[in-house]
């Protein structure tokens, strides 16, 4: 495995879990760029990336890969989803939740230029002039203007507009994420043309050198589809196999550099398809986490379902897109019981690559376990109870009344546990309905495993792993400087808003617990995007990396 990055957790890269009873290493390198959006090669030569989920930029070198923070995820800047250089050298990002958008001065000054964009996303700069449009149904394109002034709407109705950029005719273009359509319009306003339809899911338009337009494709394949404007309008596809593509830019030299949000990195995508990692690809969360009988571990990746998988070429993850934004994760039977924070709960199939509903219109649902009888038992967190769902999709309230319910787990008597990261709790849930604590002033358990006679929860707040006797009732520490959570000096985020006018927001965090068929527990690490596997020095083949590199 590849030696531990510097990344939003710890700058220094050496971070590690310490405990006298468990040994602990990664399975993955923890993340550089947490999601990669919009991205525009700055004054300095450097590729500035938006990272939507981290709430912060970053500025890639393209010839080392070395990675900087420039606009932090403590400082005014929510939820950066897209970014463009003006003429004086200024940023203007498109801050997407709050619907904010930012000019951040060549020296690093902050000025709220607009708070009237709904959902803002692709953005761009034609000379001092500024354009952003909207990624939701029936969006706008306006020209905002960072000095004062009122916005001026070029045209409505978009179907989730994003990434847009000026062509070489002078015209802007931008695609309909919705509709499988690239539009233009001229920058001054008129009527909107559509340039091409049947493109495959277009997420970004990008002009290169030569003028030839390249429409990414936000889908499993990596799609990139070149369309020839000016000669035959012919269609070349390029299939990168670059999961989620999200924005991409050319250099001087005509090399194209594309982000993913589904994981983040920054590749060099060649002509015919090949390329080339600048920065490696990671974790988005991760949130839920577990493990089959066979020892293939799944984390839930908020966009897609991962795995980490160790290569030749160092750790990796492969994946699956899944449409419902996967967050809580429980493995039964061979297949992969899920919850989406949106409301849903799924139940994936691995062999064929299917998913079934399994229920709808839940608060907030995270953790997610299987009972006795084989119903999916749920800590419906914005409803603060625990559901049980059947086959036949009846929900059905175990106990109701609880702060903000984050894990379920039964132990070997059938025994339903719950932790509440806002009670501070453990609780037991009785038959009646009604609940009893097992542990107390734990500060803010989230992941739930049962391990045996022991109940083991993941302390957010105090980045501890407790471990609670179910015989005697005696709670202890067993391991300490878990990287959960948020960054340290961060001070924390605010909740993240789960939507924004009706479009999926941020997710909200989530470290999840699991036991292995071994007797290990995985740990995700969703503070630097790693997960963690965690061996007693009594089990056979611990490892004696504390690092794991």
């Amino acid at each position: 495995m590849r030696t531990p990055y510097p990344n939003r957790f710890d700058g220094a890269g050496d971070r590690t879990v310490t405990s006298i009873r468990w040994q602990a290493r990664r399975l993955n390198s923890p993340s550089r760029l947490w999601g990669a959006n919009g991205v525009a090669f700055g004054p300095d030569g450097r590729l500035y990336v938006a990272q939507f989920l981290a709430g912060q930029i970053s500025a890639v070198d393209p010839a080392t890969g070395d990675v900087d923070v420039v606009v932090p995820m403590d400082g005014p800047v929510q939820s950066p989803d897209d970014l463009a250089f003006g003429a004086d050298g200024s940023m203007y990002i498109a801050d997407l939740v709050p619907g904010w958008v930012w000019r951040r001065s060549p020296q690093g000054a902050y000025t709220l230029v607009s708070a009237e964009v709904k959902v803002p996303n692709g953005i761009t700069c034609v000379g001092d002039r500024l354009f952003v449009n909207e990624m939701r149904p029936g969006g706008r394109l306006l020209e905002l203007f960072p000095d004062g002034g009122e916005a001026v709407v070029l045209t409505e109705g978009l179907a989730l507009g994003n990434a847009m950029q000026l062509g070489p005719d002078g015209w802007l273009y931008y695609p309909h994420m919705m509709t499988g359509q690239v539009w233009r319009i001229p920058p001054d306003g008129g009527v909107p043309e559509m340039v091409a339809e049947d493109v495959h899911e277009p997420v970004a338009v990008r002009f290169d050198q030569g003028g030839v337009l390249h429409v990414l494709s936000r889908g499993a394949e990596g799609f990139v589809t070149r369309i020839d404007l000016h000669g035959s309008g012919s269609r070349t596809l390029v299939t990168s196999g670059l999961v989620g593509l999200d924005n991409a830019a050319f250099d001087a030299d005509n090399r194209m550099f594309v982000s993913s949000y589904a994981s983040g990195g920054i590749s060099e995508l060649h002509p015919d398809g090949r390329t080339r990692e600048i920065v490696p690809r990671g974790l988005d969360g991760p949130f839920g986490v577990t493990v089959d009988l066979g020892g293939t571990v799944y984390v839930g990746d908020h966009y897609r379902l991962a795995s980490p998988v160790p290569s030749d070429e160092g750790d990796t993850t492969s994946l699956t897109l899944l449409p419902p934004f996967v967050h809580g994760l429980a493995n039964a039977g061979g297949f992969v019981h899920l919850t989406s924070q949106y409301g849903d709960v799924h139940t994936y199939d691995p062999d064929h690559g299917t998913t079934r509903e399994r229920a709808t219109g839940l608060d907030q649902p995270v953790g997610i376990t299987v009972g006795p009888d084989g119903s999916l038992v749920v800590a419906e967190a914005g409803a603060g109870r625990v559901v049980a769902i059947d086959d036949s999709g009846m929900v059905t309230v175990l106990t109701e009344g609880l702060g903000h319910p984050m894990d379920v787990a039964f132990d070997t008597e059938g025994r339903c546990y719950v932790s509440d990261d806002r009670l501070g709790a453990v609780l037991r849930i009785k038959e009646d309905g009604t609940t009893e604590a097992v542990a107390n002033g734990l500060g803010a358990p989230q992941g739930l495993a049962v391990r045996g006679d022991e109940l083991i929860t993941v302390d957010v707040e105090h980045r501890r792993l407790w471990t609670v006797s179910l015989t005697t009732g005696e709670a202890r520490v067993d391991a300490a400087d878990l990287p959960v959570g948020s960054p340290p000096d961060t001070g924390g985020r605010a909740e993240p808003a789960l939507f924004t006018h009706g479009m999926p927001g941020s997710p909200s965090p989530f470290a999840g617990l699991a036991v292995a068929p071994d007797g290990s527990l995985l740990l995700s690490a969703n503070g630097e995007g790693s997960v963690w596997q965690l061996k007693t020095y009594t089990e056979k083949g611990a490892s004696h990396d504390q690092h794991g590199s």
